[in-house]
């Protein structure tokens, strides 16, 4: 489908779409209860396979589609008319923290006025364990939306080594990283996640990712990571992941994939044609991404020596990395005054140069053991809707529920909005593909990610020519326009602007595999 393809499709606005009549004959549903069947109707199928939008209808019945086409009512059927808006798969954001605070927030605004219906979790190398303890309270305490996790390496290792983890692990310690692995792995992880830039897994070896890996391998898992450096070491971290995936025979993906230092805007080309490469030599490596140009992490995160007081080192985060200027200091425990400024901003306050006050931020929060983030302005513009572009990319959010990154409110329709019908990167039925079929695959997800019979009832409404994102580092819960609708299990969770209270998500595991 060309970019101008989506502008010759006829969509009324949503205030239309919405009137009165329109939804005159949906039945109330209850708060975790469906009517037998529903019909959404007079919409414009992206159904997520890639192929152009058409005309049509989608019955809904026991949480699953059960009918697409040219369709009419049943008697007494409750019909949506969806006034000839997109209705697509529900988006599965392949990178997230939303499950942070979901237990108390289960009707997970940030995600479903997304459109998002499926979170994958256990990110970074981070991730609840046992994973089975907490499945099980997701399956008696269920969320708006789905949830699938990874197991988290830096979790495991942190379980084994306790605070002597700044070294090589031995064999038997790496053995006791096995056996909660492999736990994991049987209460339906979907495989490993690594965050090689983060206290425990920055002092991993190679060699004990792949013996991970290779578990997580035998029983159909994948190795997902956020690579070792996305800056000074970005080449090395790249090869890494690669020989990783080859070694331990595993699907590999690049977490938030990025170009996070000045020297290195402008290579995204060079990137592709790395993972290009290792694609054809059989090693089955995609990535996700978000669509901003600046992250959000802990400020020790530019010290990849961990020379907190190194001002050498200060001073190349600061001149590489990320200004002064564009480090906006998300939270901070020891001085929660500094919380929205900048450093350039801090360091005037406190009389000094940026180098010193970023030392001296990291030494406030080290001595108190105390919680800090920043979010830095550190990419390209053209590298991100570059990287985006790749077929193997798929889109995720990095984002919280109440995090001070705009991501966790605003990725899903920034895209659609930004780069879909804005700036034309990517055409709308690609772009959908993306955020579904090619995300479950990514990740190992089964039966949602496309509008078919027989698969689970996700599914999004939204108008093309209105999503947008509204979010912001000052405004980061702004909710974005123009999704509509949104149903998770065949359950409607969220309806012109609103939750509606429903929590029909379901814990989503890896399918069993014998070794």
């Amino acid at each position: 489908m060309a970019a101008a393809a989506l502008h010759q499709v006829s969509v009324p606005c949503v205030a239309a779409a919405l009137g009165a009549a329109s939804l005159a004959g949906v039945a109330t549903v209850g708060a975790q209860q469906a009517p037998a069947s529903t019909l959404i109707a007079n919409v414009t199928l992206v159904d997520g396979t890639g192929a152009a939008p058409r005309a049509g209808a989608v019955r809904i019945a026991r949480g699953r589609i059960v009918a697409v086409g040219a369709l009419r009512p049943s008697r007494g059927e409750p019909v949506v008319d969806g006034g000839g808006m997109v209705l697509a798969p529900g988006f599965i954001d392949t990178h997230s923290h939303h499950d942070w605070r979901l237990d108390s927030l289960r009707g997970g605004d940030a995600v479903v006025s997304q459109g998002v219906t499926t979170i994958v979790a256990g990110q970074d190398g981070g991730s609840h364990l046992p994973l089975r303890a907490w499945f099980a309270r997701l399956d008696s305490l269920p969320a708006a939306v789905n949830v699938a996790s990874y197991a988290g390496h830096g979790t495991i290792r942190e379980r084994v080594m306790g605070r002597d983890f700044r070294r090589t692990a031995s064999d038997a310690e790496v053995s006791r990283m096995r056996a909660l692995l492999r736990d994991d792995l049987a209460a339906g992880a979907l495989g490993l996640s690594s965050g090689l830039e983060y206290d425990p897994g920055i002092y991993a070896t190679t060699s004990e990712l792949v013996t991970l890996a290779r578990d997580a391998a035998a029983v159909g898992g994948r190795y997902i990571s956020h690579v070792r450096s996305e800056d000074r070491g970005f080449w090395q971290a790249v090869d890494e992941l690669v020989t990783i995936g080859r070694e331990a025979r595993i699907p590999v993906q690049l977490s938030h994939v990025k170009l996070a230092m000045r020297s290195l805007w402008g290579h995204a080309d060079s990137l592709l044609q790395v993972l290009d490469r290792a694609r054809a030599s059989g090693v089955n490596v995609t990535a996700d991404i978000y669509p901003y140009t600046y992250w959000q992490s802990t400020l020790t995160v530019v010290f990849p020596g961990r020379d907190f007081t190194n001002r050498a080192s200060a001073e190349f985060a600061l001149r590489e990395v990320a200004a002064p200027e564009g480090m906006l200091i998300g939270r901070f425990a020891p001085e929660t005054s500094y919380v929205g400024k900048t450093l350039a901003e801090i360091a005037v306050l406190r009389g000094t140069d940026a180098a010193t006050a970023l030392m001296d931020l990291i030494r406030m929060s080290r001595e108190g053991a105390l919680e800090e983030s920043v979010i830095a302005t550190s990419m390209s513009e053209a590298d991100v809707a570059r990287l985006m572009a790749w077929p193997w990319a798929s889109i995720c959010s990095d984002g919280e529920l109440r995090g001070r990154h705009p991501r966790g409110w605003g990725s899903f329709p920034r895209v659609l909005g930004r780069y879909v019908r804005d700036e034309r990167v990517t055409p709308l039925a690609e772009m959908v593909r993306k955020m579904t079929s090619l995300a479950a695959a990514n990740v190992g997800i089964r039966g949602r990610g496309t509008i078919a019979p027989g698969l689970a009832a996700d599914l999004v409404l939204f108008d093309p020519r209105a999503i947008a994102d509204r979010a912001t580092p000052q405004a980061p819960r702004a909710p974005a326009t123009g999704v509509v609708r949104v149903w998770v299990n065949g359950v409607e969770v969220y309806r012109d602007g609103e939750v509606t209270g429903a929590t029909p998500g379901r814990v989503l595991r890896r399918s069993p595999k014998s070794p």
